[in-house]
């Protein structure tokens, strides 16, 4: 700028004013001139950084200098087209057809433009405008290839969607279902063709997959609040309710006054914590209350079988723990049946039931259906195992039928029992002597029930198919400890308690008691009610 004024002083002195007018004209065009050549080696930069990014998949950073490149000369068409080339890629076609727009608008027989337009045109759906600009670039290029390809695409996807059309109008939901799906090949962003096939898979039951296009929907119209609420209902219908109230609030998010979704959001937020506090009362084994919140569910929700069923598996097993067998058995059923035929947990809970009935042969397949299903399973392999050994003590003595008791029976109810039945059957209630020796039977075989299931140790074992006094299941464990003979010789009379064997004098008199008079006992002697716990408590041993 000094140098200009310096120039100025020295022409203006001069005898040639003219001269200095063009001298003046000349140093101010040298002044702008380098700030528009300036301007456009910028824009040459941008575009320049641009293109390599976008080569090496640097899609962000192509995008950042594009942009700069478009604020610098908002009407070059080249830069616009980079530009929307990169949204394209990134998967971006909403933003980048206001740039093809443009470029088309600048450049009309850009016949590369046209054809992307057309491109993006055509996967949303637009087949007429995508057809047109098919045309538009047909007339430019006649001799292209690609342009023929896309042209013959158009006329052959619009006649499968007429068709598919024309199925599902005629109730024809599988070979709709098969159209729409060869037409979103094509259109893969038609938002109606999803909501179309998902129609289709509604009334084929396949509800997964009636979701998934329903999912694809509002990715394609993320305002949708029809089809939030769609989806809500599908997942409530499956039984998911956790999922429905996730998607009721999308919709809500959208417009939380919505006059579907508001209400419906409602009675799912209801229902979804009355399932969280029946679960929480199964994991803290509170069976009965399990019971009645379960009832409660099952009133609100009535119709839809997928919410009654996961309910079901529920008292399947809150049932079996109340001792509610048969009730055990006909939840399982249910679920089994209509739900998952191989679940493990209801399967193995159906067979406890099974085995507190003695339904042996049933409880045995249900385990070896769930062994089949994981063959890890510990509960299943241990369940199968304890049914097969059950099944082979038929015919042996059932101490729960002795004493006339349920096998969940607490040992309040063993004792209880146990009296009325040793009142029931003392040998002293007897005078004819073939029911006298009968009713000792009956009372040894009391005795050993009450011993039996009054010890935890005990009972175990007999619940998992062993009788701990038998002695060929044992081997050792409960014998008969003088079987071989009497080791205290002939003066000493042996009585039992719990089958442990105590010695008391000889000559014992205990009233309305008998001695037995003959040494040394035998093995039914000296197990004889006579001799068992009762005596010696009345006799202060």
């Amino acid at each position: 700028m000094q140098w200009a004024e310096e120039r100025y002083a020295e022409i203006a002195t001069g005898w040639d004013f003219v001269r200095c007018q063009v001298d003046l004209l000349w140093i101010f065009m040298v002044l702008l001139f380098p700030a528009a050549d300036s301007s456009q080696a910028e824009v040459s930069r941008h575009m320049e950084m641009g293109r390599q990014f976008l080569s090496g998949g640097q899609f962000a950073d192509a995008l950042t200098h594009y942009h700069a490149a478009i604020d610098l000369d908002p009407k070059n068409y080249q830069t616009l087209y980079s530009r929307a080339t990169v949204y394209l890629a990134i998967g971006k076609s909403k933003a980048a057809l206001p740039d093809l727009d443009l470029v088309i608008k600048l450049k009309p027989d850009f016949t590369a433009a046209r054809i992307e337009r057309g491109n993006v045109l055509l996967k949303q759906g637009d087949i007429n405008q995508a057809k047109a600009d098919f045309e538009a670039a047909a007339k430019v290029d006649p001799s292209n290839a690609d342009v023929s390809k896309k042209l013959a695409s158009v006329e052959k996807v619009k006649q499968i969607i007429e068709e598919a059309d024309d199925y599902f109008d005629a109730g024809d939901f599988v070979s709709a279902e098969q159209l729409y799906s060869s037409a979103i090949e094509v259109c893969q962003w038609h938002a109606d063709l999803y909501r179309n096939r998902a129609k289709c898979r509604e009334k084929r039951d396949d509800v997964q997959k009636a979701i998934a296009d329903y999912r694809t929907v509002t990715k394609l119209l993320p305002d949708s609040t029809e089809t939030f609420y769609k989806i809500s209902q599908l997942y409530y219908l499956t039984g998911d309710v956790e999922e429905s109230l996730n998607q009721i609030r999308e919709c809500l998010k959208l417009n939380p006054d919505d006059e579907l979704c508001f209400p419906f959001y409602k009675k799912i937020k209801k229902l979804a914590k009355m399932r969280e506090s029946l679960n929480l009362l199964v994991r803290e084994k509170r069976w009965m209350d399990c019971l009645d919140k379960a009832i409660l569910i099952l009133k609100a929700e009535k119709k839809v079988e997928n919410i009654q069923l996961d309910v079901y598996r529920q008292t399947c097993k809150c049932n079996l723990h109340a001792g509610h067998f048969a009730e055990s058995i006909s939840a399982c059923s249910e679920v089994l049946k209509h739900d998952d035929p191989n679940d493990i947990d209801v399967l193995c809970d159906r067979a406890e039931a099974f085995l507190m009935y003695e339904k042996y042969d049933e409880a045995i397949e249900d385990y070896q259906k769930a062994l089949n299903r994981q063959e890890e399973s510990k509960r299943a392999r241990e369940g199968l195992h304890r049914a097969q050994k059950l099944k082979k003590q038929i015919g042996k003595r059932d101490y729960y039928k002795i004493l006339g008791i349920r096998k969940n029976a607490n040992k309040r109810d063993i004792l209880k029992a146990y009296r009325k039945k040793a009142q029931e059957w003392h040998p002293d209630n007897f005078s004819d002597e073939n029911e006298k020796k009968r009713a000792e039977k009956k009372f040894v075989d009391i005795a050993d029930a009450k011993e039996v299931l009054t010890d935890p140790e005990k009972r175990a074992l007999y619940d998992n198919g062993e009788d701990p006094l038998d002695p060929e299941q044992q081997q050792g464990g409960f014998h008969h400890p003088f079987q071989g003979g009497f080791p205290f010789g002939e003066n000493g009379a042996y009585m039992v308690l719990e089958h442990r064997y105590f010695s008391i004098a000889r000559g014992l008199k205990l009233a309305s008691f008998m001695v037995i008079p003959r040494f040394p006992l035998t093995h039914e002697e000296s197990r004889s009610p006579f001799f068992k716990e009762e005596v010696l408590h009345k006799a202060n041993l």
